[in-house]
This record gives C-alpha cells, structure tokens and sequence, in this order.
C-alpha cells in the first residue's frame, strides 16, 4: 500500500505573497491527518520486522537458505505477523517462515512474499516426471480446484478458477528440484493471480515454497524464484540420495500429484491453499491501523484491479 500524499509546488509572486500574508494558513483536512496516521502506523509495523540474510538453518538442521543481499527472511513467528496481522490469512498454519525481495517491502502496494513450509510424507519417486502430460493435468487440476469452491464460501472466501499455466512445470533429475506457476481469477475480480512454485524433494519430505502476486509481475518473480531455486538445499542425511528403501518410507503420490496438490489435500482445505491465501492479503496492520474512515477508504482502493496485488 503505497500512500501518495499530494505535493503543490507554487512559485508566488509578490502578489500571491501578500495575500497569503493577509490570511490564514488553511487547516490541514482531516484525510491528510489520517493519511499520516496510517502511514505511521504502517511505518511502526515495519520496525518490528526483523530479518535475516546469509546462512539460515531450517527446522533443527533441515535444511538451508543461502541468503544473498537480494533477498531476506523472516523466521515462522515473524512470517505469521505477516501472514495473518498484515495480510489477513486466518491463523494457525505454521510455516518454516518467509523470503522476501530485499528492494519491496512486503506491506506495500506490490509487496510479496514466499512462503515456505515442509511436507513430511516421505519419498517422492520421479521416474514418472518425463512422462506426464502437463496439458492433461491443468484439465484435472481446474476440475480439482472448481470443486472446492462450495468449501471456500462456506468459510466466507472467495471461489477460485485456475486459469491456466504462468510458466509450466519443469523438473531438474540431478537436482531434484520442481516449479511451476499458475495463474488464478480469484472471485470477480479482473486482475489475476500469480502462484510461483518451487519443490525441493528430499529424503523424507517435500520442500514446499510458494509465492503469490499479482500476474503483472510474473517478469520479476519469475527472475526471483530462479535464484531461489539455487540457494534451498537440503542438509546431509536429508537429501533426496540420502535415501535408504530399507528403513525409508515412500510418498504414496509422485511428481504429477504434487504439482496438482493432491499431496496436501488431505490436510484440509486451508492448509492445500495456504498459498493462494496469501492472495487474498489486504495491505493493512490488523490490529495496528484504525484509522476510522480512511482506513475503509485503503481497503476500497483495493478492491480496484488497478491496484490490487492479488
């Protein structure tokens, strides 16, 4: 949420400097008070984010982020003042936190953030990779996706089509490595939904980082998520070749069934969306901004397209 306070740039002639001399200086309006209200608040917000670049231990030696300057993260609890104070996503999906692009702050108009979280389900054979049909699946995928619908308005959200694919899954065998994106029409709304994917399979899990945004920045994030891809690694003793057939258990899904979430989809609704919930974010503090009128007037502005980031 950008606020953009109006600037009047005046050249006065000794005229017009006399008869400002001869009256009163206006009142500052009352949007204007509140203008800077909000964006103190959105200011204050932003001071209690602390974030971290370099080496980034995940989950108790899980993996690793190698963090360059471009990029930072927040760690789980600071990912949920995120996720669920500033952009409004309900609580309780704990993540293993959040990257952001070092240059957007991620509670501003274009602001967007990568989700990452962990799926313990085992082995993820791929030697079905080379021969999916990625046409084939987005047609299962926006059947699957259609039939969610009726949940999500039960627990007031938006209905959701899967329009197509943004850039089509690729999958790398030497680094077991998985993306994807898709683009998404959330409700009425005429500008789309970008969802970026990447997977890391592991020995026993999947890495699961997802990004949300708006489809008019597919360029950047795609640029983004490709230097993503190279600094998320799997620690020794997790890795994909780590894996052992006696002692190991095997995912009972392969790569076509995560690219369509099916692997999730048995965790319930909220948690199979978690990404797209993201796009749902209104770009205010809950809970820290209340700033009466011109706060309404902020979430107006966001039910344009023209500045939406969903």
């Amino acid at each position: 949420m950008k606020i953009t306070l109006l600037i009047c740039l005046m050249i006065f002639s000794p005229l017009l400097v006399q008869a400002k001399d001869r009256n009163p200086k206006p009142t500052p309006s009352k949007e204007s008070k509140e203008e800077k209200e909000a964006e103190k608040a959105l200011a204050d917000f932003e001071k209690q984010l602390k974030y971290q670049r370099g080496k980034i231990v995940l989950k108790d030696g899980l993996a690793t982020l190698e963090v360059p300057e471009t990029f930072r993260y927040l760690d789980p609890d600071q990912a949920d003042k995120i996720l669920v104070e500033a952009w409004g996503n309900p609580p309780g999906e704990k993540t293993l936190g959040m990257l952001f692009p070092s240059n957007v702050s991620p509670v501003r108009e274009g602001g967007w953030g990568i989700v990452i979280t962990y799926e313990e389900d085992g082995y993820v054979k791929d030697d079905e990779a080379d021969s999916i049909n990625y046409d084939d699946l987005l047609k299962q995928m926006k059947e699957g996706v259609a039939e969610t619908n009726e949940e999500r308005k039960k627990n007031h959200y938006k209905s959701i089509e899967l329009i197509g694919w943004a850039a089509k899954p690729h999958y790398d065998k030497t680094s077991h490595k998985l993306y994807w994106a898709k683009e998404i029409k959330f409700g009425d709304r005429q500008e789309h939904t970008l969802n970026y994917n990447i997977r890391v399979l592991g020995r026993k899990g999947v890495l699961v980082l997802n990004a949300v945004a708006s489809m008019r920045q597919l360029q950047p994030i795609e640029g983004s998520m490709n230097d993503v891809i190279k600094f998320v690694t799997f620690n020794e003793g997790n890795r994909y070749t780590d894996f052992n057939p006696r002692y190991d258990k095997i995912a009972a899904y392969g790569i076509g069934a995560l690219i369509a979430g099916k692997v999730v989809a048995k965790a319930g609704l909220l948690k199979l969306l978690i990404g797209l919930l993201v796009a749902g974010k209104k770009f205010v503090v809950l809970g820290v901004i209340a700033v009466g009128a011109f706060l309404k007037k902020l979430l107006g502005r966001k039910s344009e397209p023209s500045t939406s980031a969903e």
